[in-house]
């Protein structure tokens, strides 16, 4: 199962730690759901959830604010033996020092924002759901071609690796090659980033490894991006079928989520550049509701209707 430290999040979201003492390395978050402990504070605990993130806004401190300290103690000390990874103040709000108490008592962080709490927990709740994430890891190539996440994918040696120079030369961004890593972030996004050790680097025969961000600049690659397409690469059979018309969509599937597929065959002289910037193209506007086979079959249909109108009239 995937996991985060606690560390990480601390970082990415500027978090102030309260607690320096406690360390945070050793907390490991597992789910990207997180909590604001309100009907805890007034004592129900059933299902309370306690491997997600607490968060505290302004109506559970102002309800903190008026407790007696008899009453902090009593659920101070039954909210933090129930566990928690941390516990974090919005809006810069400071918790007492009972509450700090336990903290410490029961070694849990608590961390303290700037951000609102709305805020703050939208950006918090999309970072996780990231990174926490179902993740595979496939062999292809994955680059931005204006806007449209293009997966490219193939057998060893195809071109792959070309075709993605070649998009880079003509102002495309390059987000992994050789290796992709995907991740489901919702029933309808999947969003492909490159491992650390590869970023920004690709592979070709007979040149070796070559440096994208250092030769072309940072414009020339992105860090992630949701996959939209796929371009599968094979070798040309004569004997084989290939759509001409594109009026039926074909899918491949990752992490239970559909994703549009074209069968490139490839044989000498055939562009891989241009393709794929006219499948790119092609696949953003049947996304804003022109689809160009679609167009083509109703002007023959239009056309052969007019021709038959036509015989029927001279028939007359």
């Amino acid at each position: 199962m995937a996991s985060v430290h606690l560390s990480e999040v601390i970082e990415n979201e500027k978090l102030t730690n309260l607690t320096p003492d406690i360390d945070t390395t050793r907390i490991k978050i597992k789910q990207p759901d997180i909590n604001r402990p309100g009907v805890q504070l007034t004592g129900y605990f059933e299902h309370f959830e306690p491997a997600r993130i607490q968060i505290i806004g302004f109506v559970e401190a102002s309800y903190m604010a008026q407790m007696s300290d008899e009453r902090r103690e009593e659920i101070y000390d039954k909210l933090f033996s129930m566990g928690a990874p941390c516990f974090i103040f919005c809006r810069e709000l400071e918790p007492d020092r009972i509450f700090m108490k336990y903290a410490l008592k029961y070694q849990i962080p608590v961390l303290m924002t700037k951000k609102a709490t709305s805020v703050f927990m939208a950006e918090l709740i999309r970072w996780m759901n990231v990174r926490l994430a179902p993740c595979i890891s496939i062999h292809g190539v994955l680059v931005d071609v204006y806007g449209e996440g293009v997966l490219i994918t193939g057998e060893s040696g195809i071109g792959k690796s070309e075709a993605a120079l070649e998009l880079i030369k003509r102002g495309h961004r390059l987000v992994s090659d050789d290796v992709v890593e995907i991740r489901k972030v919702s029933e309808q996004t999947l969003v492909g980033n490159a491992p650390d050790i590869t970023k920004h680097f690709i592979e070709l025969r007979g040149i070796g490894i070559i440096d994208v961000k250092t030769l072309f600049g940072v414009q020339s690659v992105r860090d992630t991006q949701n996959i939209d397409l796929v371009i599968q690469l094979e070798d040309w059979d004569k004997d084989k079928e290939y759509d001409r018309l594109g009026l039926e969509e074909e899918y491949t599937e990752y992490l239970g989520n559909r994703v549009v597929c074209h069968r490139i065959p490839i044989r000498p002289g055939r562009n891989l550049a241009i393709i794929c910037e006219a499948a790119a193209i092609n696949h953003r506007q049947k996304q804003m509701g022109y689809n160009a086979a679609q167009e083509l079959y109703n002007r023959v249909q239009k056309a052969l209707t007019s021709r038959r109108d036509d015989g029927d009239e001279e028939d007359d």
